[in-house]
């Protein structure tokens, strides 16, 4: 009895029920995303994989660009304010940002990667501003649903997402653009069901709130330069290996980043729960201490397994993947300096200490990319592993003195 009213308990705590469904929603793209990489590889050659994954990866740095940090500001602010105002203003500045930040990348493609230089083509670049507009929309509705503790539908929508694994096969004509289009498709049927469900719930005014723009400009801005710091190395990541080694082995790296990820479901969502219940007003030094058992207490079992059963994964989506086996080994490694740095970052947020997240973060853009960058030239695709593992070393160690002098230990 006492066990059934402790799990009763767990279930009513906002910070465990909100990171439930954050964790499925996870846990369930994640392996969707394994079955649509895998099926991707047994339809696709190894050469439309890799340019497709830089395809996806040039349409998330249109989508990290065009947030201005609204996507933070939406989470730490919908909770206490006009609901109606700041959802639009977010949706509005978001969606028109995205489509003009792709216009931009499209037409500077050819100068910083060559290799994609056909969506200039008049209708790639339609579709793909389409596809960077439907993302965007998708991204905002469903940091909507996080905010209002409503993650159930925020999971709902990452399973429309799923819609991208029935779209391969019929789309295996257009080679990469094939992939990159089923991924395009699925964002547009969540983006409709996520606005479906919310106009039950906000009132849609198709107006930008100056004031609430003034109000959480210092946020949003923080968080936006925080962001592009922690995000541009890993979207850059495939696009430089294209560059410097080739489509096939930015499929492997992109392959062996995406399982290696596996073992941050837990960490992620919780951090974004934490966030969240932060912004609610609820104790942040007891969340962080349940935020943290729970976290190490999942990674230990999850980074064992990746580490000896690792080149089996590999092997489900290709022989050829396999290679990348070494790299998966010290991403998943690297997991438990990662786990630190994603308590972190919520904790300041929470706080309105953005100017130490900014300054975390461009240590980390430093470190990331000038160490992949050297490394891949003297390892190929395993150097990302090594930069990945000291980068979150250092950045980890950093963390432990400011939380010292926080005095929280």
């Amino acid at each position: 009895m006492k066990n059934l009213n402790n799990i009763k308990q767990y279930l009513n705590n906002h910070l465990y029920k909100n990171s439930f469904f954050l964790v499925l929603s996870r846990v369930f793209n994640v392996a969707a995303g394994f079955i649509f990489w895998m099926i991707a590889a047994r339809f696709y050659s190894i050469e439309d994989v890799g340019l497709a994954t830089a395809l996806i990866s040039s349409l998330g740095l249109v989508i990290l660009f065009s947030r201005f940090g609204l996507d933070f500001s939406i989470i730490r602010f919908l909770p206490g304010s006009d609901k109606s105002k700041v959802f639009s203003t977010c949706l509005i500045v978001t969606t028109v940002s995205a489509f003009i930040v792709g216009i931009i990348y499209i037409s500077g493609i050819s100068f910083f990667s060559p290799g994609l230089s056909f969506i200039q083509d008049s209708g790639y670049a339609m579709v793909f501003l389409v596809f960077a507009v439907m993302n965007s929309v998708a991204a905002t509705t469903g940091n909507a649903f996080v905010a209002m503790r409503r993650a159930g539908h925020f999971f709902f929508q990452n399973v429309l997402l799923a819609s991208r694994i029935l779209l391969l096969i019929p789309l295996v004509f257009l080679g990469s653009f094939g992939i990159f289009g089923s991924m395009g498709l699925a964002y547009l049927i969540a983006a409709l069901f996520a606005f479906l469900i919310l106009s039950r719930l906000i009132v849609f005014d198709l107006r930008v709130d100056k004031q609430f723009i003034k109000g959480s400009f210092r946020f949003s801005s923080g968080n936006y330069m925080s962001n592009v710091l922690l995000a541009v190395p890993t979207l850059v990541m495939p696009i430089l290996i294209l560059n410097l080694l080739g489509e096939a082995e930015a499929a492997k790296y992109y392959i062996a980043f995406a399982i290696g990820n596996l073992v941050l479901i837990i960490p992620d969502a919780l951090s974004t729960s934490l966030f969240v219940e932060g912004s609610h007003g609820e104790s942040l030094r007891k969340n962080v201490i349940r935020a943290g058992l729970a976290i190490y207490s999942f990674l230990v079992p999850a980074v064992i397994l990746i580490y000896f059963f690792g080149d089996f994964l590999l092997g489900l989506v290709g022989k050829d993947y396999a290679e990348a086996s070494e790299l998966l080994r010290l991403l998943a490694l690297s997991s438990f300096f990662v786990a630190v740095h994603s308590l972190f970052v919520p904790v300041q947020n929470v706080r309105m200490r953005v100017e130490s997240i900014v300054k975390l973060n461009l240590l980390r853009f430093l470190l990331l990319l000038g160490l992949s960058y050297v490394l891949i030239l003297k390892f190929g695709i395993v150097g990302v592993g090594y930069a990945w593992m000291v980068t979150y070393a250092v950045l980890g160690l950093g963390i432990v003195v400011v939380v010292k002098r926080m005095g929280w230990f």
